[in-house]
């Protein structure tokens, strides 16, 4: 290219191309830190539309880095063109690196898009008892790759993600009210009469039993200890609700964004009457009766299976069975009930001796 040119022309060239260059360096420059200052308002404003929704923690922080890196990217991408190298092959290299760590991470990338979907769709939170992959306990946390799990021993289980996203899981914290179940075996010759009125008068008694519908349990007066229990978490959940409000308002009250606040407002008006009318159409469904249950349910070989059924509510399930089954034990004697086990008679038939 230089052949065939005065040594002006050639220092004319280098000066011109050094300066086109330092012109475009100059123009990238400056879109580097205009859209990173872009970026910032962007991830900030997604932040407080999290916070004013109260999306859940763990999401709102994955989500946010998602946006944050795909924008950077974006942004690179953009410095790089202004600069005049060739994107399409910056592209593609990048697309050809990505196929091969894809190959290579097949399954921690399962794992990922597990921990994405689990995420969204939110089949279990933080605090909930789950069973899931031959395991059962609290969820201590949900990571993006993995869910640790409290067992009732205190053992720390960690599972793939990849795994609980794809197969049953059972969450026994999802309902508010769960019905415990019980097998009360009678000997034959009891009365079933006895039996039956016996058990139901010692369930009916409990507070923590329901008598006839779901919506009763919070009309029934509950035991001092829960009635304790329930006063400081209700202080709690008052104090912490108000500590929230408060940094929400000098959160809108310093930002630029509060104009938004109009926008929530108006959201809210919107959304209560609809909560309302899902309310209304509620109470119009007829109530299933959820009063407790006993039933003859198996004539066994040494024994008389009586089916015992009631609801609580979930927190209080393993409470109401624990209980249950002391009180059957303790005053179901005194009733003329008896509580069978295997035995085996042997008849033993006495001959005379040969002489």
């Amino acid at each position: 290219m230089l052949e065939g040119m005065s040594f002006d022309e050639i220092i004319n060239r280098c000066v011109n191309s050094i300066l086109e260059f330092a012109f475009h360096l100059a123009i990238a420059v400056l879109v580097f830190y205009i859209g990173r200052f872009i970026i910032r308002k962007i991830y900030h404003i997604i932040a407080s539309i999290f916070i004013r929704r109260k999306l859940d923690q763990s999401l709102a922080t994955f989500v946010l880095s998602l946006v944050n890196i795909a924008l950077y990217f974006i942004l690179v991408i953009t410095v790089v063109g202004i600069l005049g190298l060739e994107t399409s092959s910056f592209l593609a290299l990048f697309a050809s690196a990505g196929v091969a760590v894809g190959l290579a991470l097949s399954g921690t990338l399962q794992n990922f898009a597990g921990g994405v979907l689990i995420l969204l769709l939110k089949p279990y939170k933080i605090g909930d008892y789950i069973e899931a992959q031959g395991y059962a306990g609290t969820v201590k946390e949900i990571q993006i790759f993995s869910t640790i799990i409290n067992t009732t021993d205190n053992k720390q289980i960690i599972i793939p993600n990849g795994g609980l996203s794809t197969s049953s899981v059972n969450n026994y914290s999802k309902e508010p009210y769960r019905r415990v179940d019980w097998t009360v075996s009678i000997a034959y010759g009891d009365d079933y009469d006895v039996a039956k009125k016996g058990i139901l008068d010692i369930l009916l008694s409990d507070p923590r039993v329901i008598k006839k519908y779901l919506d009763e349990i919070d009309d029934q007066a509950p035991d001092e200890s829960l009635m304790e229990q329930d006063l400081e978490n209700s202080d709690f959940d008052s104090k912490t609700e108000q500590e929230v409000e408060k940094s929400e308002e000098k959160a809108q009250a310093k930002s630029w964004l509060g104009h938004l606040k109009d926008k929530k407002n108006v959201g809210n008006a919107i959304k209560r009457p609809i909560e309302n009318l899902h309310k209304d159409a509620l109470a119009m469904l007829p109530k299933i009766d959820r009063a407790p249950f006993v039933a003859l349910g198996n004539l066994n070989t040494s024994s008389v299976d009586l089916t015992v059924r009631a609801w609580t509510r979930s927190e209080h399930y393993w409470g109401v069975f624990f209980t249950m089954n002391e009180r059957f034990y303790k005053e179901l004697p005194p009733l003329g009930i008896n509580f069978p086990f295997p035995q085996l008679d042997v008849h033993m038939n006495r001959t005379d001796q040969p002489s």
